[in-house]
């Protein structure tokens, strides 16, 4: 058993408590590899931004678990050596599929996981999540539930329609189940492609599409059953299109590829909406990167020298959205 106290890792606690005060969203940064931590860390240090680190079951596995243990407290050490005094980082599962998983996780260091049971039957659903909850909070652990289903696909996470989180049953959920927060489905989806052409529209000027906007009525209906509770929000990439036309120009293949305006998840992180997850957006920062060093110089075979550009332009993003998306900036002096 290792607590994550020991790791100086934080739980999402007083994170979440803060930024529902302070009207702004916790950053939730998926990564599977040294240069997306490095790029997370140095973008969060430099802006005094509190940052959840999430892995997937898939980047856990890939990773190794042990070595992941070592990645997080060194993280916190990387971010005291860059001058940020009090690092608030938490390491979170992300889309846990069994109480198996997450009891693994909150006993190798994890200060936060999520079970996601959103597919099962309601009642089942609550039984799974409160096993979790019971588990967890004996060492301190915040877990994260969801109601509501995304549509998309992301590591293990698939499904290929979008129930709405229904705001009559949160208060019977969050009651029973004793989670720490909840994740919601208002219209936000897994990976690169969140909408279907058919259910966006065009811009008649430059072709792009342009996406619905989110079901906020639902999140509305949902904060007034539940006020002060914190709200999650997966699926929650913008899908820049710089990116997606990087990756184009040098031989990829992404099109119609679009996401969620960032002036949607603005009004999102105003709220008490204090979680937003972002993932395929540093994917496609990274591979963007790497396309185009392996374009412009097809004879290069150092790793460092196509993950390192890779690594910057993903901190370059990080950045950005900590600053001008979710305002968490300056609350983690």
């Amino acid at each position: 058993m290792v607590s994550y106290k020991e790791l100086g890792l934080v739980n999402t606690r007083e994170m979440f408590a803060k930024a529902i005060k302070g009207g702004y969203a916790i950053p939730a940064f998926n990564f599977n590899n040294m240069e997306q931590l490095q790029a997370i860390i140095k973008a969060s240090a430099e802006t005094k931004s509190p940052v959840i680190l999430q892995v997937s079951k898939g980047a856990r596995n890939y990773a190794n678990q042990t070595l992941l243990r070592y990645m997080a407290q060194g993280a916190v050490e990387y971010a005291k050596e860059l001058g940020w005094e009090h690092p608030q980082i938490c390491l979170h599962l992300d889309h846990g599929d069994s109480f198996e998983l997450c009891k693994s996780c909150v006993d190798f260091g994890f200060s936060s996981v999520m079970i996601d049971a959103s597919s099962l039957p309601y009642e089942e659903n609550i039984a799974l999540t409160k096993k979790v909850v019971e588990y967890a909070h004996k060492y301190d652990v915040t877990v994260e539930a969801e109601l509501g289903v995304l549509a998309g696909v992301e590591d293990e996470v698939s499904s290929a329609v979008s129930h709405y989180t229904k705001p009559e049953e949160v208060v019977d959920f969050a009651t029973r189940t004793g989670c720490d927060s909840l994740a919601i489905s208002i219209g936000t989806s897994h990976g690169a492609y969140k909408f279907t052409p058919e259910q966006c529209t065009r811009d008649p000027k430059t072709g792009k599409l342009v996406p619905p906007p989110l079901a906020f009525d639902v999140l509305d209906a949902i904060m007034e059953q539940l006020p002060g509770f914190p709200i999650v929000l997966h699926g929650s990439s913008s899908v820049p299109q710089e990116y997606v036309d990087m990756i184009n120009q040098y031989g990829g293949k992404l099109p119609d590829a679009v996401g969620i305006p960032e002036e949607q998840l603005r009004k999102a992180a105003k709220s008490a909406v204090c979680k937003i997850n972002i993932d395929s957006d540093s994917r496609l920062a990274f591979t963007a990167a790497v396309r185009k060093v392996f374009a412009e110089k097809p004879g290069e075979f150092d790793p460092r020298k196509y993950c390192g550009p890779a690594r910057d332009l993903m901190e370059e993003l990080y950045k950005h959205k900590i600053i001008n998306v979710l305002g968490s900036n300056g609350h983690a002096e």
